[in-house]
């Protein structure tokens, strides 16, 4: 279910998901989110919170999990694609369209916080890495991958500079004495995820619990 219907012409990522018939960054999750979301060991019917969900693949996919799942995004486009691709799946999912500068996270409100290529000006970014702390359940997890400011010379999707990218030692930054911090990796996989995703990528990993 979604909290708005309407389209804004001026913002990109509405022009960008604006072909319902195609999910620009396909409709499988994300693989570190897959791989690691069964050892995070959330309770059943966890409150989970994902952050500039796009077009909603990973909230779907949680939502599959047996997840209560909200999704926040920017593009009412983006979210009407999540919307559909829940109705497909046959899962309910929340869709919130909010700008995350703007957005109150909650207090003690989330079991798990999920980013996911949620690249952000740095000052929303920080507001955001701020306030995910407070947010949490405790014992909740936050777990995110980015591109790092090493991807914009792959050329195979994200930020075209490093400003809005995320770095280990940001995360460190941000999170030390905050959350317990399970990873916080910077490598290089192949990221394979619909056609704005494709090819070799710098990406950060994180996993930090409350």
């Amino acid at each position: 279910m979604s909290s708005g219907t309407t389209t804004n012409s001026n913002n990109p990522w509405d022009e960008r998901y604006a072909d319902e018939s195609v999910f620009i960054y396909g409709t499988e999750p994300n693989d570190f989110l897959k791989e690691k979301l069964p050892s995070l060991n959330l309770p059943s019917g966890a409150m989970c919170l994902l952050i500039a969900d796009g077009e909603g693949r990973n909230g779907v996919y949680m939502a599959q999990q047996g997840y209560k799942v909200t999704s926040v995004d920017y593009s009412q486009a983006g979210l009407n694609k999540a919307d559909a691709l829940a109705k497909q799946k046959g899962v309910d999912l929340t869709t919130v369209l909010a700008d995350l500068g703007e957005y109150d996270l909650g207090t003690d409100q989330w079991d798990c916080i999920v980013g996911i290529f949620c690249h952000m000006p740095p000052p929303v970014r920080s507001k955001v890495l701020k306030d995910i702390p407070d947010s949490l359940k405790s014992g909740g997890v936050f777990l995110l991958e980015c591109y790092n400011p090493e991807q914009p010379k792959y050329k195979t999707g994200g930020p075209a500079t490093g400003e809005m990218c995320y770095s280990a030692s940001l995360l460190s930054e941000a999170f030390e004495g905050k959350l317990h911090i399970e990873r916080n990796e910077e490598l290089v996989r192949n990221v394979v995820e619909g056609t704005h995703h494709t090819g070799m990528g710098a990406v950060i990993q994180f996993i930090g619990r409350k």
